[in-house]
């Protein structure tokens, strides 16, 4: 079993929050962790909102009666920026993002290893910036003429074989 490094919501007694961004309650009680439900993301206070979980999933909770946060909490993004940010990391929304994400850096690579930007010469951002722009169309060129040779297994493939 890992156990993760947990960090207390300043001004919450019973509130902590791991570098995932997974924000549980401390039951007052019996000291039971529990993860608190997505509530949401205020714009205008620039706020999570984290809901109780006996609340919210009609979970029995001995201490309920004298716990602070029954009623919910929000979490300034400013608690800590890298973990807590307007999308909240256990929302399904955020899956979806970061799903996106690894086909970008996908693409990065290529970029990388592929056409040599790992290890470049070109001096200047406009130098760079064209040199990326025709690498992309060239990728996007060979990706077109692998559908129209009807390939498109090799739809990723930069060498011809």
């Amino acid at each position: 079993m890992v156990i993760y490094k947990t960090r207390l919501i300043v001004g919450r007694e019973n509130v902590v929050y791991d570098y995932k961004g997974t924000v549980s309650c401390v039951c007052p009680e019996t000291g039971k962790q529990r993860e608190m439900c997505n509530g949401g993301f205020e714009k205008d206070r620039q706020t999570l909102k984290k809901l109780c979980p006996a609340k919210q999933m009609g979970i029995i909770c001995e201490g309920q009666t004298q716990c602070p946060v029954v009623q919910g909490i929000r979490i300034p993004l400013s608690e800590d920026r890298r973990i807590f940010t307007p999308i909240d990391r256990s929302s399904y929304k955020w899956e979806k993002e970061y799903d996106k994400r690894t086909a970008v850096e996908r693409v990065n690579s290529r970029l990388d290893v592929s056409f040599g930007f790992e290890l470049h010469t070109i001096r200047g951002m406009d130098k760079m910036k064209l040199r990326c722009g025709l690498a992309l169309c060239v990728m996007l060129a060979m990706a077109l003429g692998r559908i129209k040779e009807n390939q498109p297994k090799k739809i990723r493939s930069l060498v011809s074989a």
